[in-house]
């Protein structure tokens, strides 16, 4: 549904009894939008709609900078403008979103479990939340969540989905305890092979029974000494439209993989099969396919490491400058479980290519800062392009690659537009 419908509701003459409440009818449609049922509503009136229907503004209500965009609020899906990520540590209120479902209707920490379990476990086992927190040695990183479908609104033929342009990825400060902590505390055995998650959102059906999402990776990454259990988003708690008050955080890897309202984890001895695992999800093709094309099922892969990527975040597309005048530009680079090795500039439509100056990530997984002085020859307009290659050589390409039917893992060179007066 649309922002505009889920935001405001038109009563008509025939919704209202003749005592001014609303029909049964019209309250259970309200109830299944908002992902459950409307206790006493047999006493709304049509004059008082219920809080999620009245007129208002979304991003503030949730706590987001004004300029973000909203592709979908059913789930919410919220996309970050390249030029409000310029922080080095992404605030939670420039974060992107990307949900499945609905948010769960209590994230209590007081009363949150997380269990362990699965084919590869010695033993199932529950924490508290408070039972985390003391048990395990806390760690943080900068990590760089991503979405598998960043740049999806270049690719022609259009792939479905959200139409994300640059701006669904964000890199924050997490803290938490490593999940291999937590799994050598429960005991894993060596048929371990995959892990998967399990959350508290709610399915669009309303249905409580129905798992939205349950993806996961490999135990070798799971391993990792990156992988958290989160409980604080730079320095404060979780905000709950990331994840309150627990997060399953997988730096490098599409940001699906990072679980919010995390609840279980299972240790598989096999790849997880859980909802958003099976192709096409969050996969692609084995092979280049002809654009538009339909693939087999057996002929995708699960996207693991994400691609080198970079984002120009200073200034923002448009920037008009005087004659003479230098442009210092600036932004992130990023390369899934490698390091970046060094970003270059354009002026001249990739013509030619100039250093920029490329600052070491603050720690693994995270992304690395670069900057440049650019000179213009001349008045008129340019267009600043951004290409970043990774520590095993590969660099981005300067067009969308490989068409894929889900749209995923568009890292063609960013570029914002200059005038030069």
């Amino acid at each position: 549904m649309s922002k505009e419908k889920s935001r405001s509701i038109e009563v008509k003459k025939g919704d209202i009894s003749r005592r001014g409440f609303l029909r049964n009818s019209v309250v259970a449609a309200m109830g299944t939008l908002i992902g459950a049922p409307i206790v006493f509503s047999e006493n709304v009136r049509a004059n008082m709609l219920p809080l999620p229907f009245q007129q208002g503004d979304p991003l503030k209500e949730l706590g987001k900078d004004p300029a973000l965009i909203v592709l979908n609020d059913k789930p919410w899906n919220i996309e970050t403008p390249p030029h409000l990520l310029d922080d080095e540590i992404t605030p939670a209120d420039k974060m992107f979103v990307r949900n499945n479902g609905l948010l769960p209707m209590e994230t209590d920490a007081g009363s949150w479990t997380l269990t362990i379990d699965g084919e590869a476990v010695r033993e199932k086992k529950s924490y508290t939340l408070d039972e985390l927190k003391n048990k395990f040695k806390h760690y943080s990183y900068q990590l760089v969540l991503e979405c598998g479908g960043n740049g999806r609104a270049e690719f022609n033929p259009p792939a479905k989905g959200n139409q994300w342009q640059w701006g669904a990825v964000h890199c924050a400060r997490w803290t938490g305890v490593r999940l291999k902590d937590v799994l050598n505390d429960v005991g894993i055995t060596d048929q371990a092979k995959y892990i998967g998650y399990y959350g508290k959102d709610i399915h669009l059906s309303g249905n409580p029974d129905k798992v939205v999402i349950s993806r996961g990776v490999p135990i070798h990454k799971a391993l990792e000494e990156e992988t958290l259990i989160a409980f604080s988003l730079n320095g404060g708690p979780i905000p709950k439209l990331h994840g309150r008050p627990l997060r399953l955080v997988v730096g490098g890897w599409p940001a699906s993989t990072s679980g919010k309202w995390l609840s279980r984890i299972s240790v598989r001895d096999r790849v997880h099969d859980g909802p958003k695992m099976e192709a096409p999800s969050y996969s692609v093709p084995k092979f280049p396919v002809e654009p538009g094309s339909k693939v087999r099922h057996e002929d995708f892969k699960i996207i693991e490491s994400m691609p080198v990527k970079s984002l120009i975040t200073y200034p923002k597309s448009g920037a008009m400058i005087s004659e003479g005048e230098k442009l210092e530009i600036r932004g992130h680079a990023w390369a899934g479980d490698r390091s970046v090795k060094r970003v270059q500039y354009s002026i001249d439509f990739g013509a030619t290519w100039k250093e920029a100056r490329l600052s070491p990530p603050p720690n693994r997984l995270a992304w690395q800062r670069f900057r440049a002085t650019v000179e213009f020859p001349q008045k008129g307009y340019y267009e600043v392009w951004a290409k970043a290659t990774d520590s095993a050589g590969v660099s981005q390409p300067m067009v969308v690659p490989g068409w894929n039917p889900k749209g995923y893992l568009n890292n063609a060179t960013h570029r914002i537009a200059v005038k030069v007066v």
